[in-house]
């Protein structure tokens, strides 16, 4: 017998960047890992979709993104099993008849962004399994659409990394859907741990606004931009350095210097897989606030780079999301509410350095690594 066939849909030539990159990646090569036969497809969708970093400009040109991706997925065993769907139509990678042969092998297509696009070549043949990354923006958004007369894509199980999504202490929506809990996973064959790193410099990649604003039921969820005013005085009152690496419209660069924030550009240091992970290597930390929507919710996500961290040894400092209730806190991983407690567990890191990087390698590897997340969701669905 042969080996199961998964399909996977996301984005990766369209925004070609080292964060981005490096989320899906995991899941890719997790599942190889685990012995399935993995594809990855892609489609443009809609006008003006790709991005090109050399020219930090948006058009129907996803060459950059098939140069670089392409590589990418080459280098990780992933030759001849990738197909991108561009602008005008035209399959690049594998071919339109190779993509509908795959499809019809495949036991399930796993949709992690495609926006339903690949449904029709999917529901024709295999399982269909919706993977939601923005837990309470997701819902919320459907949730609307529904309001609106607007029909929603139909899959046959849904996940979200909103690992208190459908509790009963939850606000967030469900819809009537049976959602299932996922942890981003880390792949410890990629993000090694590192040496101990000697001057303490917690560091984060964020964009400062990544979307609008949505609204339900009278109030406004917004980003991360909200989120940090609560702990903007943080590098006053301690004295360890924090970068961020910054990216989005409106940064308050001038506010965020006087207050003792270095400043770096996110879009250099997330170029590619590469740089995305020397910065992380280099860091002795992250300390990061999370989106509004993610922290009113309680929705409980965690993210995926915050994993990659934690598998190369270097603690988290995370505004609580609920995360807590699914993953242990107070050694290598810590949450905070507001300023005092993200200043206490500053001073905890460094106080007990060794101690707290040795913990958050073993958090990675008991809770967010590939073998573990992945093999549990597929066993959820019976592959």
């Amino acid at each position: 017998m042969g080996k199961v066939s998964i399909v996977l849909g996301s984005y990766m030539f369209r925004y070609p960047l080292g964060g981005m990159l490096s989320w899906v990646l995991q899941y890719l090569t997790g599942l190889k890992s685990l012995g399935y036969d993995v594809y990855f497809m892609e489609k443009s969708g809609y006008e003006n979709a790709c991005y090109d970093p050399s020219v930090e400009a948006m058009s129907n040109d996803c060459s950059y993104g098939l140069r670089v991706v392409g590589d990418l997925l080459n280098k990780y065993g992933f030759a001849g099993k990738w197909c991108f769907v561009d602008y005008n139509g035209e399959y690049n990678g594998l071919s339109k008849l190779h993509v509908k042969e795959v499809f019809k092998n495949a036991a399930i297509f796993i949709d992690m962004g495609t926006h339903g696009t690949w449904l029709e070549e999917a529901s024709q043949s295999c399982k269909t399994l919706f993977l939601d990354g923005e837990p309470g923006f997701t819902q919320i958004k459907m949730e609307n659409k529904i309001e609106n007369g607007e029909p929603l894509d139909k899959y046959d199980f849904y996940y979200t990394v909103g690992c208190n999504i459908g509790k009963e202490f939850n606000p967030t929506p469900t819809l009537g859907l049976n959602w299932r809990h996922v942890f981003h996973p880390v792949d410890l064959n990629i993000f090694h741990k590192t040496p101990y790193v000697q001057k303490i410099r917690f560091t984060t990649v964020m964009n400062w606004k990544s979307h609008k604003p949505i609204h339900y039921k009278g109030e406004i969820f917004g980003q991360k931009d909200q989120e940090f005013q609560k702990i903007i005085r943080l590098p006053t009152l301690s004295k360890v350095e924090f970068e961020l690496a910054l990216s989005g419209k409106n940064i308050p660069r001038k506010s965020l210097e006087e207050n003792g924030w270095k400043i770096s550009s996110g879009k250099n240091i997330t170029l590619n897989v590469n740089t995305f992970m020397d910065f992380i290597a280099s860091s002795s930390g992250e300390f990061s606030v999370c989106k509004e929507v993610f922290v009113k919710n309680k929705t409980g996500w965690f993210s995926d780079k915050s994993a990659a961290y934690l598998a190369m040894g270097k603690p988290v400092i995370l505004q609580d999301t609920g995360f807590s209730e699914s993953l242990p806190v107070g050694e290598g991983l810590f949450k905070f509410t507001d300023l005092e407690g993200a200043k206490d567990s500053v001073e905890a890191v460094s106080l007990g350095y060794t101690k707290h990087s040795d913990a958050a390698y073993e958090i990675a590897r008991e809770y967010l690594a590939t073998d573990k997340v992945l093999h549990k969701m597929m066993s959820e669905i019976g592959l």
